[in-house]
């Protein structure tokens, strides 16, 4: 029992030491438990902000000595070295809240050496010289670098080279011109993933050092004053997804090796590429996004244009395409928008147009994630999208969600407006304008709920306008001018709405009638439709000097039967008369009198 009684008292004894032990021991530091900030990466940030003379929405007010400036606004530290590794602090300009910081860069900065990411972007700031400061070439860390939308001017700094670690890179919207670096065969020593150089002036070549990035997935080098064919190189960069080549002086064609399964928004507007619809692109099945608009293309538009499955926008106007629309388009079911304006098509429009399933209601926003993303990585806070709507050049960005619609203006399309196309109730815009289409406006275009602008001027089109066009209610644009309708116009609201807005939109059809036109439809001029408080002014004045005659002819008489049967009031007021024509001939003969002697006594 004693025995026993020991070995118990020997096991409690080692579990409280061990127990003892373990509390007392030094326990290793959590890394997830946020660090302050270092000292020295502190005093270099107040640094920076010393040099800035503007803060119009105190961007940096969190900024305060004494304080953890991991903390601060902008400011993100490694939660396992407490090192500073991301500064963000984009200004913003267009927006309802508009702030940004005024002053120079400072040198500073160098002293984050573990500093991964830099954005700047949307402020006026500076190195020496509007140039972009030197010293962020020796940033080694860096990954992501936006300096967008700055106020630098100068060449490209080719010292942005010695940033091996590099992945993003946005210098668009800047003042900067030249290349990284000038050499033709430079190797740069970073592995881009997303380059942007918009309006950055790189040309008139092509930047040779490009074909280097094999692993990019975004390329924007629009409107940077590049010449020439599109190198055959960029068929290396097979990871693309995102190719921006518009507003540039491209010509020829498209590579035929240009061949990639991934790429998912391709924008080649504003340049001088011709030939023949390029062949490559049916390779390019993830296509989702496809702008060829202003441009010299030419010949029929492929049949294979409708495996191209993923298509939700297809910009291909102001072109020299000809021929028919193919059918196979329609069968394109995400479509949301097509504009084929400013070709030479021709033909009928397909009555297979709804099967269009994107167009026939509201495209729901969580389909739409996907193309936003690449939207975004294309140009942020860049309108990618441009749509002829209202008579009014519109830009979409991040909005292009919302655009739903078709264009075919400026063609040579013939037949009537299919009766299907009715059934594409989420269509905001149609515009079939200066076409040669005939037959009769769709008798259920009212249907079409969602309808804000709607277009068929300069045709050839006959007959009544549907009364369900009234039913419209979101419609805010309209215009049917130049064609052959006749009868009258539907009334409604809306309708009387829009007129006021656009009093040209019934122009040139001399069959129509009733309000709020002047022809009535009985035949002639009416005189009291049209602007009804013109018509109302019109009225009172037609009454006005009705009565007055009246009351003028009606007192005359009564006076001169007064005079007749009435001897008493005749002999007065025929001395009345007398006395009256006395007065006046005494006072002519007095003033003549009076005017003789004085031109005589001068």
């Amino acid at each position: 029992m004693r025995q026993t009684s020991s070995k118990f008292l020997v096991l409690v004894t080692c579990n409280f030491i061990l127990v003892v032990s373990a509390l007392t021991q030094p326990r290793p530091a959590d890394d997830n438990v946020a660090k302050s900030c270092i000292p020295r990466e502190r005093d270099a940030l107040l640094a920076f902000k010393q040099g800035i003379t503007n803060d119009t929405s105190n961007m940096l007010a969190s900024w305060r000595r004494g304080q953890d400036c991991c903390q601060w606004r902008g400011v993100t530290c490694s939660n396992r070295s407490g090192h500073v590794v991301k500064l963000d602090l984009p200004g913003s300009l267009f927006s309802a809240q508009q702030y940004y910081l005024v002053g120079q860069i400072s040198p500073f900065l160098l002293s984050l050496e573990y500093l991964e990411y830099l954005d700047l972007s949307w402020n006026a700031l500076t190195g020496p010289n509007d140039s972009i400061p030197q010293f962020l070439g020796s940033m080694k860390n860096l990954r992501h670098l936006d300096l967008s939308y700055m106020t630098f001017s100068g060449r490209l700094p080719s010292f942005l080279g010695n940033l091996s670690n590099l992945e993003y890179l946005d210098l668009s919207y800047t003042s900067l011109s030249g290349s990284i670096p000038p050499q033709l065969e430079w190797f740069p020593p970073f592995r881009l993933k997303e380059a942007r150089f918009s309006f950055c002036q790189m040309g008139p070549l092509f930047p040779s050092w490009l074909k280097f990035l094999e692993g990019i997935e975004v390329l924007d080098i629009s409107s940077t004053g590049i010449t020439g064919h599109v190198p055959e190189s960029i068929c290396d960069l097979q990871g693309l997804l995102v190719l921006d080549l518009s507003n540039n002086t491209f010509y020829g064609g498209l590579p035929q090796c240009f061949r990639m399964p991934n790429i998912t928004f391709l924008l080649l507007s504003n340049n001088n590429f011709s030939g023949k619809f390029p062949l490559p692109l049916q390779s390019c099945s993830s296509l989702a996004f496809l702008d060829l608009s202003w441009n010299k293309f030419s010949g029929s538009l492929p049949i294979w244009i409708g495996d191209l499955v993923y298509l939700r926008f297809l910009q291909l106007s102001h072109n020299m395409f000809n021929g028919d629309i193919p059918p196979t388009i329609t069968s394109l079911k995400v479509l949301q928008h097509l504009s084929l304006a400013g070709n030479s098509l021709s033909g009928a429009i397909p009555a297979s147009v709804s099967s269009l399933r994107a167009m026939t209601q509201k495209v729901p926003v969580e389909t739409m994630d996907d193309i936003l993303w690449h939207i975004r990585q294309v140009r942020p806070f860049k309108d990618v999208l441009s749509v002829v709507m209202k008579r009014q050049e519109l830009k979409y960005g991040e909005t292009i969600s919302e655009i739903v619609g078709i264009d075919f203006s400026q063609n040579h399309l013939t037949g009537g407006i299919p009766d299907q196309i009715s059934s594409l109730t989420g269509l905001l815009n149609l515009n079939l304008s200066w076409n040669y289409l005939t037959g009769k406006i769709p008798e259920k275009i009212g249907d079409m709920k969602s309808m804000e602008s709607l277009d068929l001027s300069r045709n050839k089109l006959y007959g009544e306008i549907p009364p369900s066009l009234s039913d419209l209610t979101y419609l805010s644009y309209m215009d049917l001018s130049y064609n052959n309708l006749t009868g009258p116009i539907p009334s409604g609201r809306q309708l009387d709405t829009l007129y006021t807005g656009n009093p040209s939109m019934y122009d040139g059809n001399s069959g129509l009638c009733g309000p709020p036109l002047r022809r009535n439809c009985s035949g002639g001029i009416s005189t009291d439709s049209g602007n009804q408080s013109t018509s109302d002014t019109d009225s009172e004045a037609q009454f006005f000097y009705f009565g007055l005659g009246s009351g003028f002819t009606v007192g005359l008489w009564v006076m001169f039967c007064v005079l007749l049967f009435n001897k008493t009031w005749r002999i007065s007021y025929y001395r009345l008369f007398d006395k009256a024509y006395d007065g006046v001939y005494l006072f002519v003969v007095v003033a003549w009198g009076r005017l003789a002697k004085q031109a005589a006594a001068e």
